[in-house]
């Protein structure tokens, strides 16, 4: 199993979505931002070195707000753990995504997300969780 971890990085009552790109797996989907978790690294760590590599931040790893498993169609299971990032230094660059927007929470559900965020879209987009 996968583990997981993401930013939903708020900023004006606005969260940060991502597009993955064409050539990365699941492309054109959106997500929040984050990765992989290296062995031996803990969660908050994780996110932290994701989001300097993805967006060039120095964030602030905030307050766990939602751990959840999903298993997709091909078998393939992900261990998912969302943090929320209200601070965080230097200039928010996109390097690797193909777009990056602000949105609403309660305009989330526009957004073709991957699979496994769907539920805590409706709950963001519900007011619920921020």
């Amino acid at each position: 199993m996968k583990r997981v971890v993401a930013a939903l990085i708020e900023k004006d009552g606005k969260l940060l979505v991502c597009q993955r790109t064409r050539h990365q797996t699941m492309p054109l989907k959106w997500e929040f931002p984050g990765g992989k978790i290296e062995e031996g690294e803990q969660p908050s760590a994780a996110l932290r070195r994701e989001l300097e590599e993805e967006l060039g931040i120095r964030a602030k790893i905030g307050d766990r707000v939602a751990h959840l498993q999903h298993r997709y169609p091909n078998g393939a299971t992900v261990e998912l753990s969302f943090f929320v990032v209200r601070e965080y230094e230097g200039p928010m660059e996109n390097r690797i995504f193909r777009d990056v927007q602000w949105s609403e929470p309660k305009n989330l559900p526009a957004y073709d997300f991957l699979e496994a965020d769907l539920a805590l879209v409706e709950d963001l987009a519900a007011g619920k969780l921020l």
